[in-house]
């Protein structure tokens, strides 16, 4: 039996619909397990529901994270975010840390996680802290835009056995405050946390760059996915 792998919707509010990009699906799928896009929903007793039938669950990208997660007022530079997936995703991430069971967050997952925890977020990386690394890349979106940093020591790195890994990027959030349970495992040439893990937790991953988007020509993306649903078996 494949390992049931609960994805988190993407919403388009525009067209009042939810939806999902295939390299989440597929980088789930080679990785073998079972991907299932999930409702959209924070009723609590779906979400009990939801946790029993998943052994793990991935944060996918999508809406800023609200500011008031992590006690600020948004910014005019801060884009649009989605209550509802703010809150069903803090509802997954209890349960799913309450039960010990596998999280990877991408993109948005990571900016989630750490302020779900207690860390803060840049909310407008050009505005607020501009840099001359290239975060935000025009397409193909599987292309390399700048390296990270894998520090040593770190599940990552034992991973894949490099201190130097070439990543896609696509965001104007970003963590600024690590939260105090989280440890950093890799940091892009400017400074910045690209990935993270929860050592308290069997497997709490978040990534910034975009597997999803690399996974058919990179082995190291490939890699994450399996690490992530090897962990839910």
């Amino acid at each position: 039996m494949k390992r049931v792998i609960g994805l988190i919707p993407l919403v388009d509010d525009g067209r009042d619909s939810l939806w999902m990009l295939p390299g989440y699906m597929e980088g789930v799928a080679q990785a073998g397990g079972l991907p299932l896009m999930l409702p959209l929903t924070a009723e609590d007793a779906a979400l009990d529901q939801l946790c029993a039938l998943c052994d793990g669950f991935l944060l996918t990208g999508g809406h800023d994270v609200s500011p008031a997660l992590y006690g600020e007022q948004a910014l005019p530079k801060c884009g649009d975010t989605s209550p509802q997936r703010d809150a069903m995703e803090l509802g997954v991430l209890r349960r799913a840390m309450a039960h010990d069971k596998p999280v990877l967050g991408i993109c948005r997952g990571i900016q989630f996680i750490n302020a779900a925890l207690g860390g803060t977020l840049w909310q407008d990386l050009p505005s607020q802290r501009p840099s001359a690394v290239c975060h935000r890349q025009k397409p193909p979106y599987d292309a390399p835009a700048h390296t990270v940093a894998v520090l040593p020591d770190t599940p990552l790195y034992r991973l894949l056995k490099t201190d130097t890994l070439a990543v896609n990027s696509y965001h104007h959030q970003a963590i600024r405050d690590l939260a105090a349970p989280l440890e950093a495992m890799a940091l892009s040439p400017d400074g910045l946390i690209e990935a993270v893990r929860h050592p308290g937790q069997r497997f709490l991953w978040a990534v910034q760059w975009h597997p999803e988007f690399a996974y058919r020509s990179d082995p190291a993306a490939r890699a994450v996915f399996r690490a992530f649903v090897s962990a839910c078996g």
